[in-house]
């Protein structure tokens, strides 16, 4: 990698000027907060544990021991490629940017609109996970009984709450998730110790054990199925879906210093350090299982099942505490991710509403209407599609095909229109990671439609079809894209007053 020297706050503005857009964000964010915010969306102690039955109800212990190590690979690929794109060209609503600049304005109309589905589904499927885990963990105890009124009031409110935080400002948003990135990390490895030091007893073996819980044997979390390998492969959704979110550091580079190099750190980290405390972290909870035939029948419940046997009162009850505020500050940082994307693509006239979508509030520098548009729709989608499972599977779905647009029309960009780098890179080793990931998306395509989430195939077939019916019937002659050659001149004028008026107004 390079060994530049970093970006000072006017180099950074240089960056972002040469890309036709005013710096109207505030730039606050350091380097770690970067990564904190991508490593609170990607929260091993929500998606790790909330999907837990995906895997353990499948296969047994090997869907972690070995399981959870290749589906983080899979994910890996798509981390490098975007650290590549997004090192070269750091701003908000970065998939949707790279994508128009390399593939063209329709590959990057395209890319933004499976982006913000994906954002606002995966946003929704992390509440309706922090749901599940409070009546789980308290429920009981506050004599709660799970029912799609609750869900919905709880899913709204905690929504609401956590668009309000960002409505704030970014300051605050970014102290939180500074302190989610290092409550994770304390609380990955007090669960890890806390399980191995009261588990019955350590056997190995488990983590490279197959074993078919398909059916009622598995809680009826799959249906039931002869074929191990299929079993295998849609275990691999837990790590998949868990491993998500890194494309935060990417649509926060306008608030980012040095962002060319913070970014691309942001997005390597975040995923390097997830997968390894979350495999260790889940490993642990194989070994402590006291009966895996017991655990796996509990289906969505095996989490709880476990340490209710394991743990001792006291320690167990605090532990519940601290991971509910780390899955929090997890859907907080998702709503950041999502009105980020929102911001940006308004910004370029791709959105309804566009004027409204891109403002910026004086003081607080938030995209404030892009905030709370994402809460109410994936509020709304909660409400259409309450089942945490399909919801899970719609997520992937959204949000691996929009991370792979950009790196395939990197692939047939590099070294022909795309000759310029950015700090972090990989040079031609890019075009290994991009074809790689073009296999992914086909297999991860593959896994999330299977029964019993069938309706997911659905659902991203209507919206597909709705895409190409707008972008061919309205937005192909309509929309422009983002500022290209002679446009970005072009803006300099517009940008420099744009700057001063909000000098002015703070």
């Amino acid at each position: 990698m390079s060994s530049e020297p970093h970006q000072t706050a006017s180099e950074d503005l240089k960056v972002l000027h040469s890309m036709g857009y005013a710096q109207e964000l505030a730039r606050n964010m350091k380097g770690f907060q970067n990564f904190a915010i991508s490593f609170s969306i990607i929260c091993i102690l929500s998606g790790g544990i909330n999907s837990l039955g995906q895997g353990i109800s499948g296969v047994g212990g090997a869907a972690i021991g070995i399981g959870w190590i290749i589906g983080c690979g899979v994910t890996f690929i798509f981390a490098l490629g975007m650290a590549q794109i997004g090192s070269a060209y750091p701003t908000a609503g970065g998939l949707y940017h790279w994508s128009s600049i390399l593939g063209g304005r329709g590959w990057g109309w395209l890319t933004a609109w499976l982006n913000l589905l994906g954002l606002v589904t995966v946003l929704g499927a992390i509440n309706v996970g922090t749901y599940n885990f409070f009546i789980g963990a308290f429920g009981a105890r506050l004599g709660l009984e799970t029912s799609f009124g609750l869900q919905a009031a709880f899913v709204g409110g905690i929504t609401v709450i956590q668009a309000i935080v960002n409505h704030m400002g970014i300051r605050a948003t970014a102290r939180l998730t500074d302190l989610s990135g290092y409550l994770i990390f304390a609380v990955a490895v007090a669960l890890t110790v806390a399980l191995l030091a009261y588990a019955p007893s350590w056997d190995f073996a488990r983590l490279l054990s197959f074993k078919n819980y398909s059916g009622p044997a598995g809680g009826d979390v799959w249906p039931a199925t002869d074929s191990m390998l299929l079993l295998f492969g849609v275990g691999l959704l837990l790590p998949i879906y868990t491993i998500t979110g890194f494309d935060a550091s990417a649509h926060t580079a306008e608030e980012t210093r040095d962002a060319s190099r913070a970014v691309p750190r942001g997005i390597i980290n975040s995923v390097v350090w997830s997968a390894l405390f979350g495999w260790l972290m889940l490993s642990a909870f194989v070994l402590a299982i006291p009966d895996m035939d017991k655990a796996a029948a509990s289906g969505w419940s095996v989490f709880f099942v476990t340490l209710d046997a394991v743990l001792p009162g006291p320690l167990k009850e605090l532990l519940y505490l601290l991971i509910f505020v780390c899955q929090l500050i997890c859907g907080l940082a998702t709503v950041t991710s999502a009105s980020r994307m929102i911001y940006a693509f308004a910004r370029d006239g791709g959105l309804p509403a566009s004027n409204t979508l891109k403002r910026v509030h004086t003081s607080y520098r938030t995209p404030v209407a892009a905030i709370w548009t994402a809460a109410v729709i994936s509020i709304a989608f909660t409400l259409y599609t309450p089942a945490y499972a399909t919801i899970v599977s719609v997520t992937v779905i959204f949000i691996f095909l929009s991370y792979g647009l950009p790196l395939i029309a990197g692939l047939f960009a590099y070294g022909r229109t795309w000759t310029k780098m950015g700090p972090w890179d990989m040079g031609p080793a890019y075009r290994i990671v991009a074809v790689l990931a073009i296999a992914a998306i086909v297999l991860i395509f593959y896994l999330g439609v299977q029964p019993p989430n069938g309706a997911a195939l659905w659902i991203t077939g209507i919206f597909l079809v709705i895409t190409a019916v707008v972008w061919f019937g309205f937005e192909r002659r309509r929309f422009k894209g983002p500022p290209i050659g002679d446009e970005v001149a072009r803006r300099q004028a517009e940008i420099a007053a744009a700057e001063r008026a909000l000098a002015a107004s703070a």
